[in-house]
């Protein structure tokens, strides 16, 4: 019988992969890094994703503690999302795991080329 992701043991390893999985979570805390964005910055910047998806992946980063998210004050509301203190501990193993993926395809662009 299968096992669920929410169902799975206490392996470390499977918790950050829970809090992490989506096909565009690592994109958009990679865009986050550098501040708080909007919501429509988030969608310029992530051209593939749509609006619907981009949604719920916020509220699942904002629901798991990793990121927060703040409204405006200005007539116009305007929604900010921003790592929360908590959240500001991935952002070395997302740099980590972006310099391991840029390494990747590059392995991946020359099959039997051994890299160190």
């Amino acid at each position: 019988m299968a096992v669920s992701k929410k169902e799975a043991g206490e392996c470390p390893v499977d918790a950050m992969m829970r809090v992490l999985d989506g096909r565009w979570k690592g994109t958009i805390l990679w865009c986050l890094q550098d501040g708080p964005k909007r919501t429509s910055e988030l969608k310029r910047a992530v051209p593939e994703i749509t609006e619907r998806v981009l949604i719920r992946q916020l509220q699942e980063l904002v629901s798991d503690g990793i990121l927060q998210r703040a409204e405006s004050d200005e007539s116009a509301t305007r929604v900010y999302y921003s790592f929360s203190e908590y959240g500001k501990t991935l952002i070395p193993i997302v740099q980590m795991m972006c310099e391991w993926g840029r390494k990747h395809l590059v392995r991946e662009a020359s099959p039997g080329c051994e890299m160190s």
